[in-house]
């Protein structure tokens, strides 16, 4: 209102009224004042009081700090300020409480090691999206956008911010300070949602056992996927029977033999033959498991599982196995090392100068001789070794919690003829993943049991109460008079397939080949290691077998007197060196391998070397190389009736 222009009646009305008001309220107030300037005073006097004692508190805090972060400064890591988590309300469900703090939850179960270490867990992290009908300036928006997010392709992010659309994803897993940062930017129409991104802390540690999962956090490989349902629905961690400390060892030693052979590819396994609990898991070339998106095919691969190779020689162990249990030959029985015409090819050894033209078992075993143990498969037979190698499940896929354990390659049984049996009881004409190996030499030494080996840690209740006492083998004499009456029996924790006799010879036998045969290289003072080489041939990519192109094996268990572990190592492909002499067969790369293995795996898993007690324990394992035959038994081989067949072919019947 202008102001030469006098105000309403009303108005001036008013304001004589305020104006008398205030009159009488400043003589009311006339008696008062000087009580009041009394309380004034009183007041300054406090105040002056509060003041100083500030002062004095504010004063010793300062002393303080000068005192620790000058005179006493503390070291740098714990002056760091500490990360800062967004705090969740704790009646939201979204959080749990973890000691004084609450901290988002997550989904997907966690995944541990037989010791709790982690080996895959899930991490919160936001995912930011847009709606594109409230943004003002999609240009703008993504050159933002890629402030904080540099992998952003911008010109995509543009394109997809003009969509006609009210939702459209921009980035998934980001951090909590990319979120932060994104939200500073304040452009409208960006908004998040809480997610979780799987992490494996250990990146190439058991990556191909571990798998992966996909953006929605479903299991595509490997354990992940074997147990998808179980880690989504239930947030108790997984407990594997992994061993991150046998896994390292395992992997480098394997590694290290990989490259100084220079294979084209390598695995490892270590095992309790007692309870089929798979320690470690190796296969070269690996990967990081957080990319496995980005890994090559050829890392992703398993070759514990998922390969197939021709055992080789380590099958000869099977071959000994099923011609025992069957009562078809005896250790005392000898074999003839001579060559064999089979068609267009001949089956022989390939170092004879250290053979005798006949060889008993434990010579078969220790100089691991082609021609003798095609010999043994003949008096087994075609249909006996086929009942004897399906009821070990070399038929089948290994049952083990991958979904990517591959199906042995074997021949029909209308192709099952005699160069097929021959062959066969060698280590050739079959193809089988490393840990039907490793299962099959478990079944041997630990009183017979053919167990289902397991990537899942048992609960002490459950290992406390199996094997019972006639499956451990553990310091026991085997009952000589058992000779597997209950054959194919249900146990706690697999199926009988041999006599508990059986398997102790087995035994010897095994430790035999390491003390005097091809296995000496993987010889481990104190640990009393058994095992058995294999070299086979590879096949070429238009058939036949390539000269000198191997796959070299050792597959082992210690301490052979009271088995606990198996080790395994095959090598793809490896090259001759100077220090082998251009030798590529196993006994000159994978044994030595296991040795390696066993000497630093030993003490881990509480096993430590026994040289006190050596004498008595070689003299447990002990066998003869010829052993004599026993009165009332007559040996197949050279000297007895020379109108016995057996004595001019191996026949599918032994003489005694």
């Amino acid at each position: 209102m202008p102001q030469d222009v006098p105000p309403p009646s009303g108005s001036r009305r008013a304001a004589r009224q305020n104006k008398r008001a205030e009159q009488r309220g400043a003589q009311a107030a006339g008696p008062k004042l000087s009580s009041r300037r009394l309380n004034l005073d009183q007041m300054h006097g406090r105040l002056l009081v509060a003041g100083m004692g500030f002062l004095a508190i504010y004063g010793a805090v300062a002393l303080k700090a000068t005192f620790a972060t000058v005179l006493m400064p503390m070291e740098p890591e714990k002056r760091q300020i500490a990360p800062q988590v967004p705090e969740i309300p704790k009646s939201d469900p979204r959080g749990e409480m973890a000691g004084d703090f609450v901290l988002p939850s997550v989904k997907r179960a966690t995944i541990t090691d037989r010791n709790g270490q982690a080996l895959a867990l899930s991490l919160p992290v936001a995912q930011v999206y847009a709606n594109p009908m409230e943004l003002i300036d999609p240009e703008e928006a993504a050159k933002k956008l890629k402030t904080v997010l540099p992998k952003l392709d911008e010109a995509e992010t543009v394109r997809r911010l003009s969509l006609k659309k009210q939702f459209v994803y921009i980035a998934r897993d980001i951090s909590p300070v990319q979120e932060i940062a994104i939200n500073n930017l304040g452009i409208p129409g960006i908004y998040f949602e809480a997610g979780e991104r799987r992490h494996y802390p250990l990146g190439r540690t058991a990556a191909q056992i571990m798998g992966s999962v996909d953006i929605d956090d479903h299991g595509i490989a490997g354990v992940e996927r074997f147990f998808d349902q179980r880690l989504n629905s239930d947030r108790t961690p997984l407990r594997l029977s992994l061993d991150v400390r046998v896994q390292a060892v395992a992997h480098d030693e394997l590694a290290a033999a990989k490259d100084e052979f220079s294979a084209i590819g390598a695995s490892a396994i270590v095992m309790d033959v007692r309870t089929g609990e798979i320690l470690a898991m190796v296969s070269l070339p690996d990967y990081d498991a957080n990319e496995f998106n980005h890994a090559p095919n050829d890392a992703r691969f398993n070759r514990a599982v998922t390969g197939m190779y021709e055992p080789g020689s380590t099958f000869k162990l099977q071959t000994a196995a099923m011609g025992l249990q069957l009562g078809v030959v005896h250790i005392w029985d000898r074999f003839s090392t001579i060559p064999i015409r089979v068609g267009r090819f001949t089956i022989r050894d390939m170092k004879t100068d250290h053979f005798a033209p006949w060889l008993s078992l434990p010579g078969v075993l220790a100089y691991s001789s082609n021609p003798a143990a095609a010999h043994i498969a003949l008096d087994v037979g075609a249909q006996r070794q086929q009942e004897w190698l399906r009821g070990m499940g070399f038929f089948n896929r290994v049952p083990v919690e991958l979904p990517e354990a591959g199906r042995p390659l074997v021949p029909a049984s209308k192709n099952w003829g005699i160069s097929t049996v021959m062959t066969v009881g060698f280590g050739h004409g079959v193809a089988e993943p490393p840990l039907a190996i490793v299962r099959g030499t478990a079944a041997t030494v630990n009183g017979g049991i053919l167990l289902k080996p397991t990537l899942v840690a048992r609960d002490q209740q459950d290992e406390a109460q199996t094997p019972d006492a006639k499956l451990r083998p553990v310091a026991y004499k085997p009952d000589e008079t058992d000779n597997g009456d209950d054959i194919g029996a249900q146990t706690p924790v697999g199926t009988r397939v041999l006599s508990e006799k059986t398997s102790a010879l087995l035994r010897k036998l095994l430790r035999l080949d390491v003390t005097v045969g091809s296995g000496k290289s993987a010889e481990v003072p104190g640990y009393y290691v058994g095992g058995k080489t294999g070299t086979a041939e590879k096949i070429g990519a238009h058939g036949g077998y390539l000269k000198h192109v191997n796959v070299s094996a050792f597959t082992s268990v210690f301490p052979m007197n009271n088995p606990h572990y198996a080790v395994y190592v095959m090598l793809d492909s490896p090259q001759g060196t100077a220090a082998t002499h251009g030798w590529t067969t196993a006994a000159w790369n994978a044994a030595p391998t296991v040795k390696k293995i066993i000497s630093r795996v030993g003490p881990i898993l509480n096993q430590f070397p026994d040289t006190a007690n050596k004498d008595a324990i070689e003299a447990s394992l002990a066998i003869p190389m010829n052993p004599s035959v026993p009165t009332g038994y007559r040996a197949l081989g050279p000297g007895n009736d020379p109108g016995d067949p057996r004595n001019q072919a191996h026949s599918s019947k032994t003489q005694h």
